[in-house]
C-alpha cells in the first residue's frame, strides 16, 4: 500500500512531498474528521481597517449580522470584505473581539505581540521593541499537532525597515520567531533543495530542470499505480504542475513580460512595489505545504509591524500605509492631513482582502473526494489593530473555511467583546489540540482570562 503521507525521494537527495489520495487512505469502520487532518493559516494586516468610529464610516464588515450569501456579499459592495463574496458559505466574519492586555509604549508593537498569542506585553524589552509572553497559536498547533520537529511554515511579505519587523510567530514568551520572505527560500527549504550543494543547483538552472525531474522515476511508478483512482490521477497531476508552475514563476525562465517581472522579483523579494506579487506567491506555497501535510499551521506577515508599504492605487503611489492610516503625512501624532485618507485606507483593506482571496482560490484548487482542501482547514485575515487610532476594540477576525466542519461557516457574527485567547482556541481546538484535560482546547493565551470558545463559531 502507498503511504498517504510519503514522500518522493531522487536525485541528490531530493524529496516533494504529494497530497493525500482518498484511494489509498486506510479504510475505517466509519466516516469522519481527520481523513485529511485540519490545519490553520493566518494571513496578518495592520494598522486596522476602515470600520464605524466616533468619525469615520464602517466601510469594512457587512451590513447586518446574521447569514452571509453571495447576494448578501454582492449588494454591500461598498464594504471591504465583499471582495470575498465568491466564498459567501465558507466564511466566519468575527466582530466583537478585543487584545485583553493594553501596549507598552507603541500600540503597533503592543497589538501585534498580541493577535496570535492572547498573551501579555513584554516590560522589558517596551516600545517598538516589545515581545509577547507567551506562544501564538501556530506553534501551539505544530508543537502539539506537527512531526515532532517540525515548525510552522512563518513566511512575510515586504520590506523591513528595522522599527518593528516580525510580530507574528511566537515560540514562547520573548521567543519570536524569524520569518521567511523570500519566496524561492521558503520553496527551497520546503522541497529539501536548499541542501543541495551550490553547483547542482547551478547545473539544475542552467537546465531548466524542475524538482520534478528529480523524482520522475518514482512519480511515473506512482501515477501508473492501479491502487490510485482516477480522480487521484488527476490531482496528481494537478500537483506536479503546480510545483512546476510555482518553480517557473520563481526562477523566471520563460522569455514573456509577466517571467520578466517575476525575474525582478526574484532578486528583490523585499522591494516595496513587490510586496502583493510576494504574497501571493508565498501563499501559493503555503497552500502546497498544507496539500502535501508537511506542516498544520502557518503564518505570513504582510508589511513590517506598521506596514511602511507605499501601494499603488488607482495608478498611483501612495503615502506609507501607516500614514495613511493616522490619516496625516507623519509618522507621529501631527502633520499636515493627507487627502482621502480614509478611502485610500478603504482601498488598502480591499487589497487585502483580494490577496486572502488568493490564498482561498489556491486552496480550493485542490479537490478531494469529499471536499475542496480550504473544506478541511482553517484561513483566517486577521489584524493588528482595529482601526486608525491604535485601538485593541472590535479586532477584525475574517475566517473561511470549517476545518472538518468543526467551525459554522457562512455567517457574520458578534462575540459579544470576548478577549481574542478564545477565538484562538476555538481554531486550536477546530483543527484538534487538546487541554491538559485532554478536551479540545479551551485555554490557550494568559492564564488570567476566562477560558472558553466563541459558541457562536461552533459547527
Amino acid at each position: 500500500m502507498i503511504n498517504r503521507r510519503r514522500f518522493l525521494r531522487g536525485l541528490f537527495g531530493v524529496s516533494i512531498a504529494i497530497p493525500f489520495l482518498e484511494s489509498v487512505a486506510p479504510r475505517k469502520a466509519e466516516a469522519g474528521p481527520g481523513d485529511i487532518p485540519p490545519f490553520a493559516i493566518f494571513m496578518r494586516q495592520a494598522n486596522g481597517v476602515v470600520q464605524r468610529t466616533n468619525d469615520e464610516p464602517e466601510l469594512f464588515w457587512p451590513s447586518a449580522l446574521g447569514p452571509l450569501t453571495v447576494a448578501s456579499m454582492t449588494a454591500d459592495g461598498e464594504r471591504a470584505v465583499s471582495e470575498l463574496k465568491d466564498y459567501a458559505e465558507k466564511l466566519t466574519l468575527v466582530r466583537g473581539v478585543n487584545f485583553a492586555f493594553p501596549g507598552n509604549g507603541c500600540g503597533h508593537s503592543g497589538g501585534g505581540n498580541q493577535c496570535l498569542t492572547a498573551a501579555r506585553v513584554s516590560d522589558d524589552p517596551s516600545g517598538n521593541a516589545s515581545l509577547s509572553m507567551g506562544e501564538s497559536i501556530d506553534n501551539r498547533i505544530a508543537r502539539e499537532l506537527n512531526t515532532p520537529g517540525v515548525e510552522p511554515l512563518t513566511l512575510y511579505a515586504g520590506k523591513m525597515n528595522g522599527y518593528i519587523d516580525e510580530v507574528m510567530s511566537y515560540r514562547g514568551p520573548r521567543q519570536l520567531r524569524a520569518a521567511e520572505r523570500n519566496p524561492y527560500n521558503a520553496y527551497m527549504a520546503l522541497f529539501g533543495l536548499s541542501q543541495l550543494e551550490p553547483e547542482v543547483l547551478k547545473r539544475l538552472a542552467a537546465q531548466r530542470t524542475s524538482v520534478n525531474d528529480l523524482v520522475r522515476e518514482q512519480m511515473n511508478t506512482l501515477l501508473k499505480s492501479t491502487a490510485l483512482s482516477k480522480n487521484d490521477q488527476q490531482k496528481l497531476d494537478m500537483h506536479f504542475q503546480s510545483i512546476r508552475d510555482l518553480e517557473v514563476t520563481m526562477s523566471c525562465q520563460l522569455p514573456d513580460p509577466t517571467v520578466l517581472e517575476m525575474e525582478a522579483i526574484s532578486g528583490s523579494a523585499g522591494a516595496n512595489d513587490n510586496v502583493e506579487a510576494v504574497a501571493r506567491m508565498q501563499m501559493d506555497i503555503i497552500a502546497l505545504a498544507m496539500a502535501c501535510g508537511v506542516t498544520r499551521a502557518a503564518t505570513l506577515q504582510i508589511g513590517d509591524g506598521n506596514d511602511s508599504t507605499e501601494y499603488t492605487i488607482d495608478g498611483v503611489r501612495q503615502k506609507s500605509f501607516h500614514k495613511i492610516s493616522h490619516r496625516i503625512d507623519s509618522d507621529g501624532d501631527s502633520g499636515p492631513p493627507i487627502e482621502g485618507a480614509m478611502m485610500l485606507h478603504h482601498k488598502i483593506d480591499r487589497i487585502h482582502g483580494r490577496l486572502f482571496k488568493h490564498l482561498l482560490d489556491r486552496l480550493s484548487a485542490y479537490e478531494f473526494g469529499s471536499g475542496k482542501l480550504l473544506d478541511y482547514g482553517v484561513a483566517v485575515w486577521l489584524n493588528d489593530l482595529a482601526n486608525k487610532y491604535h485601538s485593541y476594540t472590535n479586532v477584525p477576525y475574517v475566517l473561511a473555511g470549517s476545518a472538518n466542519g468543526f467551525l459554522k461557516t457562512g455567517h457574520y457574527i458578534d462575540a459579544g467583546n470576548v478577549a481574542n485567547n478564545r477565538l484562538l482556541s476555538t481554531i486550536g481546538a477546530a483543527v484538534g489540540c487538546l487541554n491538559e484535560e485532554g478536551a479540545p482546547l479551551d485555554n490557550f493565551g494568559d492564564s488570567s482570562l476566562p477560558r472558553g470558545h466563541i459558541s457562536e463559531m461552533l459547527g
